[in-house]
């Protein structure tokens, strides 16, 4: 991890050369020097890894090992020392004479540390030279981080499921057919076949959504959580649940449904005990999927009659498979067919392995001369013994450039089938240093190309996109994240601590990242930690303050029990990155700002959150995100005092009743996120707030509640924003016309009585680039809108219009759409819709599907009253 450990030390020195301290700039004048000097010799080891062949891997690894702990060493220097007399000198002038004495013998300390560094250094630097000199590696040209190209041709992350076309059709015919019966359906395989990917294309499938009543996934593992199984199968059924008598509540909503329920990943005969009572049989058609990789769990759930054996894919399916991996529709040069058939034979017919060096092959050089390098590793890997697969996918990991190797390795921090939201994901590389700063780009838009160079690669799977396509959720595959904690234990870029005991040399206390998924280690972590750590990421429900790790940068899955803000935080004054959980109610001191490197704070909090002023005064801060929070107005505003410009500010989530005047918006100018609620009390405050959002002049998503207080009819959002989110506005349909032209608008959903009256006609020329309309809870009766209302719509959905009369058949032939959804709708609204359905395949388009749950109709009746009782 030399690389990133470059990266990150990069970004400290910029940041300290770029902002000096005016009020001590004589002390800085000799730490500046040795700054910029050691900054320099940075860069030129940044340049060396970014651009030496790949082809000189083992020759450069020796020296990885020196440069890693180089700038580890100057990074600790630097932060280790980093005081705040800063604060203490803006704050009280009487010990003014004090702190800059203690300035000075810091800075002399830091200096001659400082230049030991940089001596070694200079010393690996002599040996690049050399080893140039020798021809010893070769360096390329310097080239871009994202590859033209980049935008993958073949669809290895769709779903589709090459090669194992009739297994999918039996399947499908054995989940709708006979008997009536319960039936436990085993899909079993060895790791890396497919099985879960399988499942999921099963699951997903519309016949099969539309033939079932209720359906429900969980994945198990080997180290299962009763509760957490539970939990996943009504989260699934969308049952409202509380955390008592689980087990019952999955009965109840089970019986008399016709349900098709999924086990994944089923490692222990115990795991099934534990949950078959929780099944009833009806015998109305219910089925239960199992996927293990152990023929014994699955002979021991069901019969041996209903075990379907997912073979490893022929020669010529896995050159299926590894063709349409590497090169999608387009065909494979000539020269290349043979070899490539050669290297997909060598896959043992593994679709893992097949996606996996497929990604690799696609990133490379189309060449004979990289396809025989590639098929002489892959060949030597699969002829070994033991760890022959995790030499297939140790291969990859080798040719990732080196500034994929940090955010790859940084997914062994999560459990095991963890789903990994990729906001957070990315939040955390930026805080971590992975990403290297671009003028044109803002570090998450980086972020956001890493993430998919590495799903192009095959190394990091989607778990859920939105309905425009982009990523939401991301999980890794279980030998995939073997590999990264295996690498990251290897390199010292992450130390796990989980229920599996490892063996970490006592008493060397080097970890840089730790990351607890056992509560055995979250209780007693000091002990078995040393002070050096960077990053601390909890996984379990139990914790403990890390009050010895003052170079922490990242702290995320704090629990406290708590009324109040853990106050030792503010002491952390290298801290990046902040999560805390399970406070009750949270008032942030002033105190906070002593974080002046802060660029995350997220609050999980029972009730509100209160933030001072003072937050107005940390520049860095990228992004809030709290439940409910009461910002505090910034001090100066208006007073003519000078005050931050909180230009890094990309999300504001959670803030309610706050005056959003035009000053205040100016001052953060690149706001891209805002979610904002007004209460009762405050209504003539929303109404003079919501016209000032014109000055957010890069705000993509809005998102607002305003408590049935009637919005104004100019109500005019920035032309940036492309999601808008309206609960209880109390709009007119005719106001829409102001949203509809928003130039870039692709998501709109209109919650709780957003707008008042039964007819809407849209204006024709507006919502040209909306693809998601979602209404909820409305009293429209009547839509009158056509093809030309919305031209590029993807997907419709009405979710307790128990008004609306019918959805017009003209919506069916535009020509994007690709879902309508009802919930708990009409009749006559259902029934249109199966007529739209009926017309779209005699028209031979199968394309549309229709997603009806109409299983609630008989409680629209009394819905529709409870919700009059609660608007009027």
């Amino acid at each position: 991890m030399a690389y990133a450990s470059l990266l990150s030390l990069t970004q400290t020195l910029e940041q300290i050369l770029h902002d000096p301290d005016d009020e001590c700039q004589a002390l800085h004048q000799q730490e500046e020097q040795i700054g910029r000097s050691l900054l320099e010799k940075v860069k030129f080891f940044l340049s060396f890894l970014e651009n030496h062949s790949q082809k000189n891997i083992e020759t450069i690894r020796c020296l990885e090992g020196r440069i890693r702990v180089a700038a580890y060493e100057a990074e600790d220097i630097i932060e280790s020392q980093i005081d705040i007399s800063d604060q203490i000198l803006s704050d009280s002038r009487n010990h003014c004479e004090r702190c800059v004495e203690f300035k000075r013998y810091n800075l002399a300390k830091k200096c001659e540390n400082l230049q030991k560094v940089i001596q070694e250094l200079d010393s690996i630097s002599e040996q690049v030279v050399n080893m140039k000199d020798r021809n010893d590696v070769e360096i390329l040209p310097a080239r871009n981080l994202f590859p033209a190209g980049s935008s993958k041709v073949g669809s290895s992350n769709n779903s589709d499921m090459v090669g194992f076309d009739d297994d999918l059709k039996k399947i499908k015919v054995r989940l709708t057919g006979k008997p009536s019966k319960l039936e436990i359906l085993s899909i079993v395989g060895m790791g890396g076949i497919g099985k879960t990917t399988f499942a999921r294309n099963v699951y997903d499938d519309p016949h099969i959504e539309y033939h079932f009543d209720t359906r429900a996934w969980t994945t198990i593992s080997q180290e299962y959580n009763v509760q957490k199984m539970l939990t996943d199968l009504l989260d699934s059924t969308k049952y409202q649940s509380n955390i008592e008598n689980l087990d019952e509540q999955i009965y109840k909503c089970l019986k008399g449904q016709r349900y098709l329920i999924v086990l994944d990943d089923m490692w222990d005969t115990k795991a099934w005990d534990e949950v078959k009572r929780l099944f009833p049989d009806d015998s109305n058609g219910s089925r239960i999927i199992l996927t293990t990789r152990l023929l014994a769990v699955a002979v021991y759930a069901g019969s041996s009659s209903s075990i379907h054996d997912l073979s490893c894919l022929s020669p010529e399916k896995s050159w299926n498979l590894l063709h349409q991996t590497v090169f999608g529709k387009e065909c494979c040069p000539g020269e290349l067919e043979e070899i490539g058939k050669e290297i997909a034979k060598d896959c043992k017919g593994l679709p893992l392995a097949l996606v996996v060096i497929g990604g690799l092959l696609y990133k490379g050089k189309r060449t004979h001369d990289y396809w025989m390098y590639v098929k002489q590793n892959v060949n030597s890997a699969i002829i070994g013994n033991d760890d022959q697969f995790m030499e297939i996918l140790l291969l990859s990991y080798n040719h990732l450039p080196h500034h994929l190797r940090a955010c790859f390795l940084y997914m062994a921090v999560f459990p095991e089938d963890f789903e990994i939201r990729k906001s957070k994901l990315i939040k955390l590389w930026v805080a971590e240093g992975f990403i290297k700063p671009d003028i044109s780009k803002s570090l998450e838009a980086v972020a956001e190309k890493y993430m998919e160079d590495l799903l192009d690669r095959n190394m990091i799977l989607v778990h859920e996109r939105s309905y425009t396509g982009k990523i939401k959720v991301c999980s890794i595959h279980d030998l995939m994240r073997d590999l990264c904690v295996r690498k990251a234990e290897e390199e010292n870029f992450l130390h796990l601590y989980d229920r599996l005991v490892r063996n970490f040399p006592e008493g060397t206390y080097n970890e840089r990242r730790v990351s607890i998924h056992s509560n055995m280690y979250g209780r007693h972590l000091e002990h078995t930690c040393g002070s050096q750590v960077r990053s601390l990421l909890y996984h379990a429900k139990e914790t403990s303050f890390p009050t010895s790790f003052l170079l922490l940068r990242v702290l995320d899955g704090l629990r406290k029990i708590s009324s109040a803000f853990p106050v030792e935080i503010v002491e952390l004054v290298n801290l990046r990155f902040i999560v805390l959980k399970r406070l009750t109610t949270c008032e942030v001191p002033a105190s906070i700002s002593n974080l002046f490197n802060l660029q995350t704070l997220i609050i999980y909090s029972s009730d509100t959150v209160k933030l001072p002023s003072d937050i107005w005064k940390m520049p860095r801060l990228r992004h809030i995100w709290t439940w409910r929070c009461f910002l505090a107005y910034p001090s100066a505003a208006g007073t003519g005092e000078k005050i931050a410009l909180l230009e890094n500010l990309q999300t504001l989530k959670g803030v309610i009743d706050f005056k959003f005047t035009k000053n205040v918006l100016q001052m953060m100018p690149n706001l891209k996120k805002l979610k904002i609620g007004f209460s009762n009390s405050c209504s003539e405050l929303s109404s003079v707030c919501i016209n000032k959002f014109i000055h957010l002049h890069q705000l993509e998503v809005l998102n607002c509640f305003f408590q049935n207080y009637p919005l104004a009819e100019n109500f005019h959002p920035p032309p940036t924003l492309k999601k808008l989110t309206l609960r209880a506005c109390r709009l007119s349909w005719k106001s829409m016309a102001i949203i509809g032209s928003l130039p870039n608008l692709e998501v709109l959903n209109l919650k709780e009585f957003t707008i008042d009256g039964s007819v809407w006609e849209p204006t024709e020329g507006n919502f040209l680039q909306l693809k998601v309309l979602r209404l909820f809870k409305t009293d429209l009766e009547h839509l009158k809108a056509d093809e030309t209302n919305f031209p590029s719509l993807q997907h419709l959905t009405f979710s307790e219009c128990i008004k609306l009369v019918e959805i017009p058949s003209a919506i069916g032939d535009i020509p994007t759409l690709q879902v309508i959804k009802l919930n708990i709708c009409s009749t006559s609204a259902v029934n249109s819709v199966k007529l739209i359905q009926e017309e779209q395949r005699d028209l031979e388009n199968d394309n549309l599907q229709i997603i009806i749950d109409d299983r609630t109709i008989t409680l629209v009746k009394v819905l529709y009253t409870s919700f009059t009782i609660a608007v009027h």
